[in-house]
């Protein structure tokens, strides 16, 4: 339901009052939609003086629910008392009205409305054409609709021109000012992934003084990636949100969204490419408040960090979780040439104290073009127990007679398989 609701504050920040008595009388108003009345319920215990005299005068009140009278909801409508607050995302309605009350008949009628905000003039009105005649105690009505996209000073500048039956033709405006809030706070956080993902952390905060209901996160992805939202729990037949049924976000409440973004296949062989992208996506968030009204937040396109694997980059294809003491594991690694030239590899390996390597060391692996890849099998086992991280590879390009070390490429948890006869 749409109420008109005039705010006393829009006569205040009228500041261009014509010096003249116009013939036409000019009215704005914003359209807003009601909130439930509240009331304060005074209850107290049989035995106490008043006795069931609050319990009677609450059945009696009109504003109550029947049944539940000591609830603070009530099943009555208030309309806006004042402007209220617009935020960042929802959509400004207003009510514009034109009023004839002069004794004559007033002729070529145009009103504008135009949207002052700090970077655009935005032109609102439905029609731009003149109506021709507007007689005594008529008014011309028009409602106007603007999705707020910016923050911060907005003004309302409506104009009116007409010509009287004397054929003189005037002019007058009004300003309404008013400001514009931001409803939520973003931040932001990535992860880059070995295996190409890129994992990102949303935090979204409520920054009003009044609950939403979340309708909508997603993550809208960049060309070169596929999106997966890991804010639901799956099971056999459905899928849960982790935030309940009632996605409902209390005043300066945060929650935080997971996503996980994978190159696409037609761009996850080119190293080169994936590389240096920056550009992830942008968040889309869609939320309502009060009775059912709508708001909608698109985020810029949000950019990472791109990471540094500098000429070659190494990675694990595969790897066990838990592996045995003193007992061979195997293992596969991914070697990536990142650079723009040719690389001739030579497969250096060197034990650790922990960990100790299974084959040939000093290997060619022979020439790798650029952004090509190339996966190794190796082998190796772990002479103590505990959480211990593989290192040891060392890859020499033999044209440059540059060597690339890698150290603490990933860990592997370390067990005994034995255990001690109980006595």
């Amino acid at each position: 339901m749409q109420v008109k609701g005039q705010s006393s504050a829009a006569d205040r920040m009228d500041v261009n009052q014509a010096k003249q008595e116009h013939l036409l009388a000019l009215k704005v108003m914003r359209l807003t939609k009601p909130t439930l009345f509240t009331n304060m319920p005074v209850t107290c215990e049989d035995r106490d003086l008043p006795g069931d005299l609050f319990i009677r005068l609450m059945k009696d009140d009109p504003s109550t629910v029947k049944g539940a009278e000591t609830l603070i909801l009530g099943e009555m409508l208030t309309l806006p008392q004042n402007f209220g607050n617009i935020f960042l995302g929802e959509t400004f309605s207003s009510y514009i009205s034109v009023h004839n009350d002069s004794s004559q008949v007033v002729k070529d009628i145009l009103v504008k409305a135009d949207l002052q905000t700090s970077s655009q003039r935005l032109n609102l009105s439905a029609s731009n054409s003149a109506v021709s005649e507007l007689k005594p105690e008529s008014c011309i009505d028009d409602v106007i609709h603007h999705e707020v996209k910016e923050i911060g000073t907005h003004i309302l500048v409506c104009a009116v021109s007409y010509t009287t039956q004397t054929g003189e033709k005037l002019y007058f405006r009004k300003f309404f000012k008013f400001q514009v809030l931001k409803p939520l706070d973003v931040k932001t956080k990535f992860y880059n992934a070995e295996t190409d993902e890129v994992f990102l952390e949303a935090q979204i905060q409520n920054i009003t003084t009044s609950p939403m209901f979340m309708e909508k996160v997603s993550l809208e992805p960049s060309l070169m990636y596929n999106v997966t939202e890991l804010n639901a729990v799956s099971s056999v037949d459905d899928s849960e949100s982790t935030f309940g049924k009632m996605s409902y976000l209390q005043p300066l409440d945060t929650r935080q969204y997971l996503y996980c973004l994978k190159p696409k296949p037609e761009f996850a062989e080119k190293a080169g490419v994936i590389k240096g992208v920056t550009v992830i996506g942008k968040l889309d968030i869609v939320w309502k408040t009060n009775l059912g009204e709508r708001g909608r937040l698109q985020t810029s396109q949000l950019q990472r960090m791109a990471p540094g694997y500098g000429d070659v980059r190494l990675s694990l294809e595969f790897i066990p979780d838990t592996v045995n003491l003193e007992e061979p594991f195997d293992i596969t690694c991914k070697i990536t040439n990142c650079s723009e030239r040719t690389m001739d590899l030579v497969l250096e390996m060197c034990n650790t104290r922990s960990v100790h390597w299974c084959g040939v060391s000093g290997r060619q692996l022979g020439k790798l073009s650029p952004s090509a890849s190339l996966s190794i099998p190796l082998r190796l086992l772990s002479s103590v127990q505990g959480l211990q991280s593989i290192s040891g590879l060392r890859l020499t390009d033999t044209f440059l007679k540059r060597t690339y070390e890698y150290d603490d490429i990933a860990q592997v948890c370390v067990v005994c398989p034995y255990t001690s006869p109980e006595s």
